[in-house]
């Protein structure tokens, strides 16, 4: 290169165009990050205060109660303006103070905008407010690493996605020695509140934090984030409390824009099926939202499938007299059945092609399944526990784990009390797929969960799929329908009478308008045999190469390709919906702290309805903590909501399924959600699962 053409490129990479399309921010960015979301009513009094919402009641756990005593007893608590508040009022609402707050788990889309909710209440109540953000999650509350969140860094990230501003860790702040880190970390920078923006664990980790705190003067509040949404609560009638967590709205968005993108090449492409697995690990909320959002031809809703209730093997049971239990909860040979019918239905129409979508814990849900990881889990916690090597150290190759399995086998055989494993859990495990044994025994999530996100789910089932596609294909019940157009335009142009071979080929020629070929004719060498038997060829005659060619046209291949939505959903930035949400979510957190709440989360009532009908609360979070088995120990903590079977947005998704797997000649009804847009006034205002519930639910209280 000559110095010529460096002057030259020196000159191009410092001309204002180059400069200005490469630069980090556009202006897309630029106009979000300045966007103010709209607040609630109630927030533009000077002065606030609570509540208390008696109506709501809750079941309360014993064991919460012994272990949460301070805080137990707490209200669901509203937050309403005071119009003429007393001087008093005034200067405990006004006063400094210094709160803390961290971000703890995966990342979910809106949890900057919780912190720029604080951030502006605080220091419009009082400049001198001092709101501190632990680094790295609780790991920083431990540590005593934080920021001082100034205007500038606040503002750098409102409204965008992740939790860039001060990270994220998963830690547990769950030992008398974290605890009491935690405690020396709050004394040292005087905080008066400490905030945890978490999930069903990181609320529960709060109202244990509230109750250690409580004689020390520091407020602790929770708010619920997960994009899987299954933290939803209801007081003991089913009153709706908190009809979603942040972030859900995003990431389901994130992902049907994505999976809508398939659905378009599925039908243009026409010879692949995607295969969608959707965060979800307990729940299938985003699976059932993705369906409304796309019209995927299949999608499968985990609470359903343990729900399902075969009534002909019953019947078949009861006519000999016995009781069948399996034929309760949907097995994985059934699953792989109501999966091949669909593609068989639709390949009957010439669509060999089409969209499914699946939660990522859907194994959870089948019966066998479950009861292998509820057995694992027990042994792995047993043996984690009675040696001083944990169980995936001790056995680190998988022959050496299914050797201990095997030798609880024998255990069983001579000690009549051991039933933890017996011979036929054996035998059943030994029938799975290498890989899949393999899943089944790695190693648990630091919460005791099966990381079923790391198990290839897809390919456990699709497994079982390809396998009776190929035996449907063997006995000539999947194929793929021609059009009778094509079938006789090709006929014709091949030299041979369509009207001939027709009724020798098909079995539906005379009415049929995708013509399916004879069962029987399963290879080139049945369908010599049929020509023959119906006269349509001599023996020793060679197929017309033209028939042959409608016969392979016939033939289906089964092509598959799979995706896997998750991180990158977290990481989007979030929608209207999800943006205004933890912004008014972060005013009430203040509101909460001001008024002197403490083991509250902090939540939106009538989430699911208009905005205007919005109302910030408080819920306390220790009458929703009921005991669990975790890592094989009854343990404290916050019931994961899955979905409702009864709700109106299953119904509708159930009622619509027919329609979306669009086995029927004509287009498929693929929706396009469109892409995420903050300022949009035509954007989706609410999750679409939540707008359908609200019809089935009575109205909001006056």
């Amino acid at each position: 290169m000559t110095e010529k053409d460096l002057i030259s490129l020196d000159s191009l990479m410092k001309h204002p165009d180059v400069v200005k399309v490469t630069a980090k921010e556009n202006q897309q960015l630029i106009d979000r990050r300045e966007s103010i979301p709209p607040s609630c009513k109630v927030f533009e009094n000077s002065c606030i205060a609570l509540e208390d919402r008696g109506q709501y009641e809750f079941e309360i756990d014993p064991e919460a109660a012994r272990k949460l005593p301070d805080i137990i007893h707490n209200k669901v608590q509203a937050v309403v303006g005071v119009e003429c508040p007393s001087e008093e009022e005034a200067a405990e609402h006004g006063k400094a103070r210094a709160i803390g707050v961290v971000f703890s788990g995966g990342p979910a889309p809106g949890g900057h905008n919780v912190i720029a909710g604080i951030y502006d209440a605080a220091v419009k109540a009082n400049p001198d407010t001092k709101v501190l953000g632990f680094l790295m999650g609780p790991d920083g509350v431990i540590e005593n690493e934080y920021t001082v969140l100034t205007k500038e860094i606040v503002d750098n990230y409102r409204n965008l996605g992740g939790f860039g501003m001060i990270k994220t860790g998963r830690t547990k702040i769950d030992s008398v020695k974290k605890v009491s880190s935690a405690r020396q970390t709050c004394k040292d920078l005087g905080l008066d509140a400490l905030v945890i923006i978490g999930g069903d664990d990181s609320n529960t980790n709060a109202a244990f934090l509230a109750q250690e705190l409580k004689d020390d003067g520091v407020q602790v509040i929770g708010v619920p984030k997960t994009i899987d949404g299954d933290i939803q609560v209801r007081d003991k009638s089913g009153n709706v409390l908190c009809a979603m967590s942040f972030g859900f709205h995003t990431a389901a968005r994130a992902f049907a824009t994505e999976i809508s993108n398939l659905c378009t090449d599925a039908s243009s492409d026409v010879k692949y099926w995607h295969i969608c697995k959707v965060m979800g690990r307990v729940a299938s909320h985003l699976a059932l939202e993705v369906a409304l959002q796309t019209h995927a031809n299949l999608t499968l809703i985990g609470e359903e499938l343990s729900e399902y209730v075969d009534y002909e093997r019953i019947q078949k049971a009861e006519a000999t007299g016995q009781t069948d239990y399996t034929a309760y909860g949907m097995t994985l040979r059934h699953l792989s059945r109501v999966i091949c019918n669909g593609i068989v239905r639709r390949a009957a129409v010439g669509k060999n092609y089409g969209v499914m979508v699946i939660p990522e814990g859907v194994l959870e849900f089948i019966n066998e399944i479950q009861t292998f990881i509820i057995k694992l889990n027990t042994i792995i916690a047993d043996f984690n526990e009675m040696h001083d090597r944990p169980f995936h150290l001790e056995f680190q190759r998988l022959e050496e784990k299914l050797e201990y399995l095997r030798r609880l086998a024998r255990r069983s055989r001579e000690d009549d009390s051991f039933t933890l494993w017996n011979t036929r859990d054996d035998d059943l495990f030994s029938d799975l797929p290498i890989f899949f044994q393999e899943g089944l025994l790695m190693e648990r999530d630091s919460h005791g969960n099966f990381p079923f996100s790391q198990v290839e789910t897809d390919k456990v089932i699709m497994g079982l799929v390809q396998d009776y596609l190929a035996w449907l294909r063997d006995q000539g019940k999947y194929k793929v329908g021609l059009t009778r157009d094509y079938y006789e335009k090709t006929m014709k142009k091949g030299g041979a009478d369509p009207q001939l071979y027709g009724p020798v080929l098909f079995r539906n020629y005379q009415d049929g308008e995708f013509l399916l070929m004879k069962e029987e004719i399963m290879s080139l060498k049945t369908l010599t045999q049929e020509m023959i038997r119906c006269n349509a060829l001599k023996e020793g005659e060679s197929i017309p190469s033209v028939v042959q060619a409608i016969y392979k046209k016939s033939i289906p291949s089964f092509k598959t390709q799979v995706h896997f939505y998750g991180y990158d959903g977290r990481g989007s930035d979030p929608t209207w919906f999800d943006c205004t949400y933890t912004y008014n979510l972060g005013l009430t957190v203040f509101s909460l702290i001001a008024a002197g709440a403490t083991g509250q989360m902090a939540a939106i009532r009538n989430l699911e309805r208009e905005f205007d009908t919005w109302e910030p609360i408080g819920i306390p979070i220790g009458p929703l903590m009921h005991l669990e088995e975790r890592k094989g120990k009854l343990t404290l903590v916050i019931e994961k909501s899955t979905v409702q079977l009864n709700s109106a947005s299953f119904q509708v998704v159930k009622n619509l399924r027919e329609k979306w797997l669009a086995a029927h000649p004509g287009p498929d009804e693929f929706r396009r959600p469109g892409p995420i847009s903050m300022g949009d006034p035509r954007s989706e205002d609410r999750p679409i699962t939540l707008a359908l519930n609200a019809l089935g639910s009575t109205p909001p209280e006056e």
